[in-house]
């Protein structure tokens, strides 16, 4: 059910239930997926080293294959949602994740699951950038705050079922036969964007290709970007890499946890992601309206973040689950990066600022996940499962290392300046 330029003419008031059934579900369907396979390798790492004989770093490199997929995708997908529309490019970029899915539960070799893998990260690289652009087409912007944390919390819940309910499936099938059911579920997703999401054609005259790639540049040479995307892309790759793989491996062999164990944690961190998105734009919007800036909001949430991944690698308390749960609560406080960036870009580039950044975000996490396993395949100097307590120890620290440092850049460099001002009119 596609919808006509005649349609679609002035901007919505109000939401609707149309809009909520035709536009906020289909896309909230995708999302769930993007992140349900971005984090599912954590509690099925054990059987996929077991069954194709992966090293950590081969199954760091693995793992990693979705963000480089991901990040390498995000500049065109920025101009061809521009050119052809959300509905239109999600949905066929859906269809190549589902036959990712489906490559990878074939998959018997490292380099044929690694291409399945990036497949599946191109394939759902527009999940939220889609999202977005359609949830300001069709809901009021006076909605827009709201609608967007419901929607993020639908990646959380991706998140969760990733864990226990994975683990789950896995008594009753494998890891292959969970991947084939997610290739189905895609396709049936993409299908119905394809089919329900509305079309509301732009009457904006578009940019020209050189026209909008001289917005890119324009992005890449701005200073105050520069002063924030170190730690924005350091800290979310880190938190990405480690909930998305590292966490289930460190449970297993730190804490001594069962795989019920293992599950059951990453579960109960992924509903605190779910929380953390919530309770972070909430709080972001509190603190603006009474004046705090919002640079300074991020700078404290990142410091509480820190404070959760030092207690996780110097191991406080490594059979608990607070740590974790304190990570999960934290991990996603630098999305709000985007809208930092958002405020202080002019509208007409503000979405490609907020895809510049995914950019150096999930390069960023191909190149955490891929350097963990290294390292914890150097510390542990051949020994297999379980690696010891030393080699997570020392990839972690390393990151948590950079994070700060990327973090006291942010605070030096931009103390004397405020980016937290409504943007400029176009």
């Amino acid at each position: 059910m596609t919808q006509s330029a005649a349609d679609a003419g002035a901007p919505p008031t109000r939401v609707t239930l149309r809009a909520i059934l035709t536009v906020f579900l289909p896309f909230a369907g995708g999302y769930y997926l993007s992140y349900l396979y971005r984090q599912v390798n954590a509690v099925i790492a054990e059987d996929l080293t077991a069954d194709v004989g992966l090293s950590a770093s081969d199954l760091g490199l693995l793992t990693s294959a979705y963000f480089v997929a991901f990040a390498a995708f995000q500049i065109p997908l920025g101009l061809l949602l521009d050119r052809y529309g959300a509905r239109r490019v999600h949905g066929l970029l859906l269809m190549l994740a589902a036959a990712g899915a489906l490559g990878f539960a074939l998959g018997d070799g490292l380099l044929q699951l690694w291409l399945a893998r990036a497949l599946i990260g191109l394939g759902v690289a527009g999940g939220l950038m889609a999202a977005f652009k359609a949830i300001t087409q069709w809901f009021p912007e006076s909605r827009w705050p709201v609608v967007n944390g419901c929607f993020l919390a639908m990646g959380g819940l991706g998140a969760m079922s990733a864990t226990a309910p994975v683990e789950a499936l896995l008594q009753v099938t494998d890891w292959r036969g969970i991947f084939a059911g997610l290739a189905a579920a895609t396709l049936a997703v993409a299908v119905l964007i394809l089919l329900v999401v509305p079309e509301r054609r732009d009457t904006r005259h578009p940019q020209s290709l050189s026209e909008q790639l001289a917005g890119v540049r324009q992005v890449f040479a701005d200073r105050f970007f520069w002063r924030l995307a170190p730690m924005a892309f350091l800290c979310m790759a880190t938190s990405l890499s480690i909930q998305g793989l590292w966490a289930g491996p460190w449970l297993r062999d730190v804490a001594g946890l069962d795989r019920s164990g293992v599950a059951r944690t990453l579960f109960l961190m992924a509903a605190a992601v779910t929380v953390g998105f919530v309770v972070w734009g909430w709080a972001a919007d509190w603190l603006t309206r009474r004046g705090v800036p919002l640079t300074r909001t991020l700078g404290l949430g990142v410091a509480l973040f820190l404070s959760a991944l030092a207690c996780i690698t110097f191991e406080i308390d490594r059979t608990a689950l607070w740590p974790w749960l304190f990570l999960g609560l934290m991990g996603n406080v630098t999305a709000l990066s985007y809208t930092v960036l958002s405020r202080h870009f002019p509208l007409a580039l503000s979405g490609r600022a907020t895809t510049a950044l995914n950019l150096l975000v999930f390069l960023g996490a191909f190149a955490v996940q891929s350097a963990m396993g290294a390292l914890v395949d150097l510390v542990a100097a051949g020994q297999t499962q379980p690696y010891p307590s030393a080699a997570y120890q020392t990839a972690f620290a390393t990151f948590l290392a950079l994070c700060l440092l990327a973090w006291v850049w942010f605070l030096v460099a931009g103390r004397r300046q405020n980016y937290s001002s409504p943007p400029p009119k176009d």
